[in-house]
């Protein structure tokens, strides 16, 4: 077959789409830490949890999560390049995800090392293995639309904050925190194991129907970049960076939406404060899916900057909010930090190419982690002082710099040895 030929595909490529969403959805519970930990960890908004253990100690387990997710992503895709069977890798994450969870509900007083393990390291592995797996080969489908595709798969991740708010607060209300986490587990297990099978790549050199690779563009790389050439490049420490510091208004919002909200200055009632964390969710889930879209016309960089303002302006004017206005200044804050979450792995499959996008956004995703649990711990330390205002202004300055590094990032040059040409564009005459 020449090279010019498009290859087609044995299966509609919206098929592990679809599975992709249903499995993000169950990644989503990792935005709702914040009614588990409220649940969990006695403090004067929550006199009536589970545990009398400091802050800190929730906040370990969310941070664990989140930087084993990235482990974990690296993990995955690595296996996924090998294997070329995204199938398996997602069943295996979502297996470990699933464990993790069934493990949590034997927590105790004494031993908060157990929900560190479990939730924390197992959940946030599997996940990792599962989130960039699926990402990955979504783009690989949809080489015409790939700003689009990425912000509905990680869009879903953000909906399923939204989802299982009202549900995990139900059933907590039934049962307790710790069988909801068995329960969730147990739910996490079936629907991966599921959806796994309806996620394949397609054919090498696959191009949908009608579609013409475009031409060697400003910040599109035609050649795919090995992850071992990656992290050659200065890029690759830039954009790790920015991420890590665009996310950092997000990351200390999150697990405190709800504890921010039972404030008594804040002049919110429970159920208000509730509806911060689902309001920080819809508006995370909506971000990754507006702007990942929106980066397909106006850039990604160009988008990565608008995004910055908007994580200073609304993380610096939190302080001095209050009521609706404060769950407002919330909303702003979670559809800038779904927007980073959908536009950066667009950006690292534009600058290194496609093919090699799991493991090389796993790697990026390092310095999502590493800023994840500086912020967690950040917020968990001075939130015992009532110091919000002071993490709020540590994450607001990190936005600022963020700014500075994406004004100054530009797409990678390609030297000889990453002259791989990817298949997706191989007709292309200037990919030679």
């Amino acid at each position: 077959m020449s090279l010019s030929s498009p290859t087609k595909a044995t299966q509609n490529r919206w098929i592990p789409v679809i599975a992709s969403i249903f499995i993000q959805l169950c990644l989503g519970t990792a935005y709702i830490w914040g009614v588990f930990q409220s649940y969990l960890i006695i403090s004067p908004a929550t006199p009536n949890a589970m545990f009398s253990w400091p802050a800190t100690h929730g906040t370990f387990a969310y941070a664990a999560l989140l930087l084993l997710l990235t482990l974990g992503s690296t993990v995955g895709g690595k296996i996924q390049d090998k294997m070329k069977h995204p199938s398996t890798v997602i069943m295996i994450g979502g297996i470990i995800l699933g464990i993790g969870f069934f493990l949590a509900q034997f927590t105790t007083a004494s031993t908060p090392w157990l929900l560190w393990l479990s939730y924390g390291v197992l959940g946030g592995f599997g996940m990792g293995m599962a989130y960039t797996t699926t990402i990955a080969t979504c783009q690989k489908w949809f080489p015409d639309k790939r700003g689009m595709v990425t912000g509905i798969i990680v869009s879903a991740l953000g909906f399923g904050g939204l989802v299982f708010t009202p549900v995990a607060e139900a059933l907590i209300g039934r049962f307790n925190v710790l069988t909801t986490f068995a329960i969730f587990g147990a739910l996490f297990i079936v629907v991966t194991v599921i959806g796994s099978f309806f996620i394949k790549n397609p054919p090498e050199g696959y191009k949908p129907a009608g579609w013409t690779p475009p031409a060697a563009r400003a910040g599109v790389n035609i050649h795919n970049f090995t992850p071992s050439q990656v992290i050659r490049t200065p890029q690759f420490y830039m954009v790790a960076a920015a991420l890590m510091l665009a996310t950092a208004a997000g990351s200390m919002m999150i697990p405190m939406a709800k504890i921010l909200g039972l404030q008594p200055t804040s002049g919110l009632t429970k159920e208000a404060a509730v509806a911060g964390v689902m309001i920080i969710a819809a508006c995370n889930s909506f971000g990754r899916l507006f702007w990942g879209s929106a980066s397909d016309k106006i850039g990604r960089r160009k988008t990565i900057l608008i995004l910055m303002v908007l994580a200073f302006v609304s993380i610096i004017s939190i302080s001095w909010t209050s009521g609706y206005l404060m769950l407002a200044v919330i909303a702003v804050i979670g559809f800038s930090y779904g927007g980073f979450l959908g536009v950066f792995p667009a950006l690292t499959a534009d600058f290194w190419g496609p093919k090699y996008v799991a493991t090389n956004y796993g790697m990026i995703l390092v310095g999502f982690g590493i800023g994840a649990v500086a912020s967690s711990f950040t917020v968990a330390y001075l939130s015992q002082a009532k110091a919000f205002s002071t993490a709020f202004l540590i994450a607001g300055i990190a936005s600022a710099v963020g700014f500075l590094i994406v004004f100054a990032l530009k797409a990678p040059k390609v030297t000889e040895k990453a002259k791989e040409v990817s298949p997706s564009m191989a007709s292309d005459p200037e990919a030679g």
